[in-house]
């Protein structure tokens, strides 16, 4: 079992989703994150200043998989979310010890389902 967290850019969230979906992986959580990196912001004038923007938006993925979905996940993240350019994201691959289902108590690789 792994856990993927993926920062992507906001505007190419549909189309990892699309991706994700065509290889039956459905069950994602999504939250708008702030940050940077090798882009290291841009900077814009606001009423006559100058105002340096240096956290940029970007999207967090997280999916729980078993480790048979681990590489499709991470094509179809790949696949939908690259532009070939600086600021596509990253993708972090991480170990989980355990999962537990609250509705009924599964746990393990069924609780991931």
């Amino acid at each position: 079992m792994k856990l993927i967290v993926a920062y992507i850019q906001p505007g190419k969230l549909n189309s990892v989703k699309q991706e994700l979906y065509k290889r039956k992986i459905y069950k994602i959580s999504v939250t708008n994150a702030l940050g940077c990196g090798q882009q290291k912001g841009f900077t814009e004038t606001y009423r006559g200043v100058e105002i340096e923007v240096n956290l940029l938006k970007k999207v967090r993925i997280e999916i729980a998989v078993n480790d048979e979905f681990v590489k499709p996940t991470i094509e179809g993240i790949i696949t939908g979310a690259r532009t070939d350019t600086i600021g596509d994201g990253k993708i972090f691959v991480m170990p989980i010890e355990e999962v537990i289902r609250i509705r009924n108590g599964d746990s393990g690789k069924t609780a991931i389902g």
